[in-house]
């Protein structure tokens, strides 16, 4: 006799995405990001603006969702949203959403952690997307976050590495506002290295123990590096972009590699996935894929749309925590800092 499906609605809204999808299980039945383009006139994420935009946007997204999905809202088994880490007023509009919603429909509410979201993107199902068994170790890369994370079961994590100033996504988009590139600057960065060398300009690693990262060191150097040459040659940018963005990319993976080969000495773990919003660098995916030969490690890549924030890699987590039982009451908080 077959089990009754489990459906669930996500929705995630910890920075300037409003996102919301359907699961039924472990399969995703929509998977729907509202972007909010106003901040690109910033440079970066205005917080106030981003939770003006949530308004507006998260019934809508959450609507389409349902229709997408198929699914109407009685056959909802539970909502999970994003509790935190985040920009607390974009937190917020999502929770109560969330709250709201479950308490109209009288369906339990989960809290997920947006980090832990985004190592478990792995377990939903996808045709040709393996999932890594347990123990594997995790690399989480996004503008906010640089962590290695022990991944021992669903909920049984220990970061055993992080950075000890910026983040891996900071450290991409300083660099692509020293170039005078528009926001969000990663993006253009990769696409630019795609056709430069990589060994064109030489950037030193920072000496870092044990499993750490800091990268604003480099962030220093990139900066000083540029300043001085624009100073002598003041096309210097334009006619070297692609050599200057794939040398760039280049030291940022081997930072990241270099690590990740220390972390799999120490602890004899040689399963590697990687998640968040720097996960969607070609030049990552391309370097981690080549570790499973070089290494004999064996890495899990997720499927493009499940790297940036969205809210399937919520709702992945949400029914994990459906089966435990790992429900909340309506007096859950929202955190802008959250462990693990």
């Amino acid at each position: 006799m077959s089990k009754e499906p489990i459906y669930i609605l996500a929705i995630e809204s910890s920075c300037d995405d409003t996102a919301a999808a359907v699961l039924k299980d472990e399969c995703v039945l929509s998977n729907l990001v509202a972007r909010q383009s106003i901040h690109e006139e910033f440079g970066g994420v205005v917080p106030e603006l981003a939770s003006r935009a949530h308004q507006q946007n998260i019934v809508p997204v959450v609507e389409m969702a349902l229709r997408k999905a198929g699914v109407d809202k009685s056959k909802l088994h539970a909502i999970a949203f994003t509790q935190g880490p985040g920009l607390m007023g974009s937190l917020l509009v999502g929770s109560s959403f969330a709250k709201s919603f479950a308490m109209a429909l009288k369906i339990p509410l989960i809290a997920v952690n947006h980090m832990q979201a985004h190592i478990l993107a792995h377990f939903i199902d996808e045709v040709g997307f393996d999932k890594p068994t347990f123990p594997f170790l995790a690399l989480t890369i996004s503008g906010g976050h640089t962590q290695i994370v022990k991944v021992n079961d669903f909920f049984d994590m220990e970061i055993i590495g992080e950075t000890t100033d910026d983040a891996v996504g900071e450290a991409f988009d300083k660099t692509a506002k020293i170039l005078g590139f528009p926001y969000p600057g990663g993006p253009l960065i990769d696409q630019f290295a795609k056709e430069g060398n990589p060994k064109a300009y030489a950037f030193t690693k920072p000496k870092v123990e044990g499993l750490n990262f800091s990268f604003s060191g480099l962030k220093t150097q990139i900066l000083y590096f540029i300043q001085k040459n624009v100073a002598f040659h003041p096309n210097f940018i334009e006619e070297n972009k692609a050599d200057i963005c794939a040398s760039v990319q280049n030291v940022i993976i081997q930072i990241l590699m270099d690590k990740l080969k220390l972390a799999v000495a120490q602890t004899g773990i040689n399963q590697i996935a990687i998640g968040g919003g720097v996960s969607a660098n070609t030049g990552i995916r391309k370097t981690l894929k080549e570790a499973e030969e070089k290494y004999g490690w064996k890495t899990y890549i997720p499927k493009f749309e499940y790297t940036t924030d969205n809210a399937a890699m919520i709702g992945i987590v949400g029914y994990q925590k459906y089966l435990k039982q790992h429900f909340e009451s309506a007096s859950v908080v929202s955190k802008a800092r959250i462990e693990f």
